[in-house]
């Protein structure tokens, strides 16, 4: 199993403007994030993204997933707090 599963639209675009990328405005469930010097992407604002698609926009931004991973904002539930 992958290490790309369970993750939101939300927590990816959180993921995407830490590493330097703009979210634009959120249209129709979708969200467009940009960076010159980069193609721009649409990333689904679902509760969990299929980890073909989040592996495809990780690669179109020039990241590898580990880095990706690291710049997940941690999840906070109740006075749980999960990372990852």
């Amino acid at each position: 199993m992958t290490r790309l599963t369970g993750i939101s639209g939300r927590r990816a675009a959180k993921a995407f403007e830490r590493a330097g990328f703009q979210a634009g405005k959120a249209l129709g469930g979708h969200i467009a994030i940009k960076k010159p010097g980069f193609p721009l992407f649409v990333i689904p604002l679902q509760r969990e993204l299929s980890p073909f698609l989040l592996r495809a926009q990780i690669q179109r931004a020039g990241l590898k997933e580990k880095e990706f991973l690291e710049l997940l904002p941690s999840l906070v539930l109740g006075n749980l707090l999960v990372i990852g």
